[in-house]
């Protein structure tokens, strides 16, 4: 029987960059520091360079990153922030959490990204700003939302939880807004080995006001200004990204060619659609995710599964049908079917043109059965 295909496999960057890691950590620990020590303030200055922004404050998880950027902004009790129903819940969720209502608007359904064309009519008197979620790799449509954004004094925080190097139009997706929060988590395209974040901002003042509150709301220690919290990168975390920060453009075109590869294979397949790529968008590929058609998306991941095929449904319920948003009301859809349609099949940067076609060969056979 054949190995099991798994949705993601890190071996072999892991193997390629075991002496360096190693190192790095052992650096660490023979260092003595371990908690905002050198590698933080170093990969601090090395992802701000690599992203082409003036400020990159580390924290300790992308949710807090997005937690502290709403503080940052100035997002509190009695706004409105508007955002993307299909996405991971911790973009709602830390909108809840300083205090403020999510607003959903629906998504357009090609790129699974926020429909622009909806968001204006959510804005109220409440609504203090925007959280665009560049999901699965590819860029929102950022132009049009920056002018939407000026016409109504409202802030942009892009979540780049998926999309770390990718870009809009040139520019690496998370400079584009007043601040962006990336998380590393250790599936991302540049992750970790455990939690981490990132904000990153050009406005001064606004970084100043992240790093505050990432220490408990204090510049200068036990001095507190206000209530802050304890997120900080740890230097174990730090030292393993910036072992992996130099390699992060080749990984990402790695999934780019995994990608084409997979559009080649599965071009013939009826009832699927594979993802598309915009022409203002340089795709990562954190996740390549098709739709199945005619209510078969369920049947077909357990044939897959049968077939030692890992895959994901990102996904399977849009936040605004969570339990703790249902008394919202919200019927959304283009969102709601996306979340019985879609699938997400294994990429990773070095995977083998031979796995892909077993993968589409499988998906093939489920799709005629």
């Amino acid at each position: 029987m054949s190995a099991r295909i798994p949705i993601l496999d890190l071996s072999a960057e892991t193997e390629t960059l075991w002496p360096e890691l190693t190192g790095a950590l052992e650096s660490v620990i023979r260092s003595g520091h371990f908690i905002m020590g050198p590698n933080v303030k170093a990969f601090e200055r090395e992802v701000a360079d690599y992203l082409g922004v003036r400020h990159a404050i580390g924290l300790n998880s992308g949710t807090d990153a997005l937690v502290i950027g709403l503080r940052a902004l100035g997002v509190g009790p009695g706004d409105e922030v508007i955002t993307t129903p299909f996405t991971f819940f911790a973009t709602a969720e830390a909108v809840s959490m300083v205090g403020a209502t999510p607003v959903f608007v629906d998504i357009d359904p090609d790129t699974y990204n926020l429909d622009l064309a909806q968001v204006e009519a959510r804005i109220t008197e409440r609504t203090r700003a925007v959280i665009p979620v560049h999901l699965f790799g590819h860029s929102v449509d950022m132009d049009p939302l920056l002018a939407l954004a000026a016409r109504h004094d409202l802030r942009i925080l892009e979540d780049v939880a998926q999309a770390f190097g990718a870009s809009y139009r040139g520019r690496k997706v998370g400079t584009i807004g007043h601040m962006g929060a990336y998380s590393f988590f250790p599936t991302k395209n540049l992750g970790c080995y455990g939690d981490g974040g990132l904000l990153v901002t050009d406005d001064d003042a606004l970084a100043e006001q992240a790093s505050m509150l990432r220490t408990h709301g204090s510049k200068k220690k036990y001095y507190n200004e206000e209530i802050g919290y304890n997120s900080r990168l740890d230097e174990m975390q730090a030292a393993i990204l910036r072992v992996k920060l130099p390699h992060i453009d080749a990984y990402n075109q790695g999934r780019r060619e995994v990608a084409a590869r997979y559009a080649e294979l599965l071009a013939g397949c009826d009832g699927l659609t594979v993802p598309a790529v915009m022409p203002y968008a340089e795709h990562v590929f954190h996740q390549y995710t098709v739709r199945v058609h005619a209510g078969q998306r369920d049947r077909v991941q357990e044939a897959l599964g049968e077939a030692g095929i890992g895959t994901m449904v990102y996904y399977p319920v849009p936040v605004h049908r969570l339990p703790v948003y249902r008394g919202l009301e919200y019927t959304l859809p283009v969102s709601e079917r996306a979340a019985t349609e879609v699938l997400s099949l294994p990429i990773w940067p070095q995977m083998e043109r031979e796995q892909q076609e077993r993968v589409a060969g499988a998906l093939a056979a489920a799709l005629d059965g």
